[in-house]
């Protein structure tokens, strides 16, 4: 049985950047979220079509972040010492910055976006399949190139709104002293620091590592590895195999995540209902800081104009009124509208920082990365995690 703990309200596309003439026609959806009784699996209830979010005008840009970046290459360089895969496959291989770490022999990418898809097919050379991940696409890569030692996939199993097609896919392909290895954000880590911003149109899911630990089993395959990452506020790197591996033996930080999350409460549904409890606090004192710098004639923008700061602005019904603007380094998204609120996006190149006396961080995740960047800032960093406060 799934109940709902959390309504986010009217949500737009967190990626859809907007020029004046589009506002009119923009998608809007309600942003409602349930919680799996049975599997214990976070879940949005109304799934956004895949199209409406994964096309040729996908605006995210990893190689644009410099963390992850240098996340990916240290990525690749642990899984090639450790686990030496010969074939290899990346899900939602964006513009190519992990696979680029391996042999292009050897290497295959599957991305939906057209845009990055033709990049690291035409610019990297990168044998690349522009379609969405499923059980059909495995059988058709399989075919043709073998089944894959290494399946890597991050921030996007958590974006498909059909798991069972995901799991599926990943049995068919994975060859036998194989792993699957992906990475998405935490359950544990959005209950603990109250990130609700973590749930968005491209997360239809939020995965705790029981949750995957009862889906998985269904499928043949099971967990073996789980480590514990700071990347995009709190996530897991979760390694999987076929049940019958014996070759990669069940590491103990498997049972250590399973026993911190069932100590926490994640089995139980009354630990959603205090989030969301938390989550309804956090705006209202949000709200409370940003009124009353309004009254004082204080000025605020925003560094990020992320999926992040889409869900927070729009649950709390932030505009240009309470945040005048939004710097960000991606240029598919400057001189565009915040989705929703349509506060407008800027070149961070543009502004002066110390034209404004706070500085609400939309990218909160790369908090430390963006403070010390904008050290000659003299205002105050402003987040909502996992308070509202000034930093």
């Amino acid at each position: 049985m799934k109940k709902e703990f959390l309504n986010l309200g009217r949500q737009p596309l967190s990626n859809k950047f907007l020029k004046k003439e589009q506002f009119a026609n923009e998608f809007f959806f309600d942003l409602v979220i349930l919680f799996d009784e049975e599997t214990k699996l976070v879940s949005m209830k109304n799934f956004v079509e895949p199209k409406q979010n994964f096309n040729n005008e996908y605006p995210y840009w990893t190689s644009k972040s410099i963390p992850m970046v240098k996340h990916f290459k240290n990525t690749a360089n642990m899984l090639k010492k450790q686990y030496k895969p010969n074939k290899v496959l990346e899900i939602g291989s964006n513009d190519g910055t992990f696979i680029k770490n391996f042999s292009r022999d050897d290497s295959i990418c599957v991305e939906p976006c057209g845009n990055f898809a033709k990049y690291t097919n035409e610019k990297l050379n990168y044998k690349t399949y522009s379609d969405y991940w499923n059980f059909n696409l495995s059988e058709k890569i399989k075919n043709k190139n073998g089944r894959m030692d290494l399946i890597y996939s991050a921030n996007c199993i958590s974006h498909i709104n059909d798991l069972d097609n995901v799991f599926r896919g990943i049995k068919n392909i994975l060859s036998d002293k194989g792993i699957f290895v992906f990475e998405d954000p935490s359950c544990l880590s959005v209950m603990e620091r109250n990130s609700y911003d973590q749930i968005y149109d491209e997360h239809p899911h939020l995965f705790s590592v029981i949750s995957l630990n009862n889906l998985l089993e269904k499928y043949g395959l099971t967990l073996f590895r789980v480590d514990n990452l700071e990347v995009h506020g709190g996530s897991n790197r979760i390694f999987v195999k076929h049940i019958d591996n014996r070759y990669q033996e069940v590491e103990f930080s498997v049972e250590d995540n399973l026993k911190k999350e069932k100590e926490f409460g994640l089995n139980d549904f009354v630990t959603y209902q205090r989030f969301a409890d938390r989550v309804e606090k956090s705006k209202c004192d949000l709200l409370e800081l940003l009124k009353e710098a309004k009254d004082s004639n204080k000025k605020v923008m925003c560094i990020g104009a992320t999926c992040k700061s889409s869900v927070i602005f729009n649950y709390c019904g932030i505009d240009e009124s309470l945040i005048q603007c939004i710097s960000d380094t991606t240029p598919d998204k400057q001189n565009l509208f915040h989705p929703g609120t349509h506060i407008p996006i800027v070149d961070r190149g543009d502004i002066n920082i110390n034209d404004y006396d706070y500085v609400f961080l939309g990218a909160w995740n790369f908090k430390d990365y963006i403070i010390k960047n904008e050290n000659e800032f003299k205002g105050k960093f402003v987040t909502h995690v996992p308070e509202v406060h000034c930093v």
